[in-house]
């Protein structure tokens, strides 16, 4: 028989109910519920995975946007830390500038030249001996920051970013190496510099008044003209001397025509000589600081008067000692 047949019985007194289905019916029926189930199963499978991918895709999105905060707050910190190169580049040239110290100056296409200040010395007081700044073409130097070029925009892929970023950091970190050496050699510079300027004359030695200057003169004594080596300052009796800068005192005493002389040696060549003292308050190999009380301005030796005869020796040769007074 190629039949089943399916007899329902619902009560003792209702009619017998008698059903006939061909076996090939039940067999599709069933190959169709055992189809249908396994599609439910894999369907149900498959939306577990995409719920579960879901969620991973979610936290993904999450962890993308702090990693894109995180690459936008390292670029802003980049710019920063450019900024502050550039400041601390723009600082040191203007420290060599007002220090007259050589070096780059690359912000603003300057290069500081230190000048020679006179021609047998170099502590920047003779005659002509003024800081030197040539203006020249922009020409970023070797240490300046480069332009930020193919700098990629905020909509570009983040390893690119990442990548950019990455050599920038580089790029940066070699700046701040070239800056930090250069800062280092700066403040070597400049405690020679201060060295120099401390152990350079640039007050005046005594109060009183200025009634001879360096140069030709007729001497008071012969009536014949004479290179006067210094300059004379007159004033009373005692008056204080003054140590124009840091010193040693290498004469102490009586000088011939000078009467009591106090000579001091500041060091890079540069001498000093005060003369015709009434009293002498130092004594030789004793070191002076800058308005430190040497001597008393007299009359002793060869003079007309009470005064000091005030004298600058650059390497050995008299100069103008009022191109060492700058009060």
């Amino acid at each position: 028989m190629d039949r089943y047949s399916l007899i329902v019985v619902t009560e003792e007194t209702a009619p017998v109910r008698r059903f006939e289905v061909r076996k090939l019916v039940v067999r599709r029926a069933l190959w169709a519920a055992a189809i249908g189930a396994v599609v439910s199963l894999v369907g149900a499978v498959d939306y577990v995975r995409i719920r579960i991918a879901h969620v991973e895709l979610n936290a993904l999105q999450i962890e993308t946007a702090d990693q894109r905060a995180t690459i936008e707050a390292f670029d802003e910190r980049l710019d920063e830390v450019r900024r502050e190169l550039e400041r601390v580049q723009d600082f040191e040239r203007k420290l060599r500038i007002i220090a007259n110290l050589p070096g780059s100056a690359a912000s603003g296409g300057e290069t500081v030249t230190e000048v020679g200040t006179h021609a047998e010395g170099d502590l920047g007081a003779a005659e002509g001996g003024v800081e030197s700044i040539h203006q020249g073409p922009p020409e970023p130097s070797a240490t300046a920051p480069p332009p930020r070029a193919n700098r990629p925009d905020s909509g570009a892929k983040d390893p690119e970013r990442m990548s950019w970023l990455y050599d920038e950091l580089k790029n940066l970190d070699g700046i701040a190496d070239s800056r930090g050496g250069s800062l280092e050699e700066l403040i070597a510079e400049l405690e020679v510099k201060h060295r120099k300027l401390a152990s350079s004359p640039a007050i005046w030695p005594t109060k009183g008044w200025l009634t001879s200057r360096f140069g030709p003169r007729i001497s008071p004594f012969t009536g014949r003209r004479q290179f006067h080596s210094g300059i004379d300052i007159a004033g009373r009796q005692g008056t204080e001397v003054f140590a124009p800068a840091r010193g040693v005192v290498m004469f102490s005493g009586k000088r011939g025509p000078l009467g009591n002389t106090v000579i001091l040696d500041h060091g890079y060549g540069v001498r000093t000589h005060y003369g015709h003292s009434s009293e002498i308050h130092v004594k030789r190999g004793q070191e002076v600081e800058r308005g430190q009380v040497i001597a008393s301005m007299g009359s002793t030796g060869r003079s007309t008067g009470p005064h000091l005869h005030y004298a600058v020796e650059v390497n050995g040769k008299s100069v103008n000692p009022l191109d060492y007074i700058f009060d």
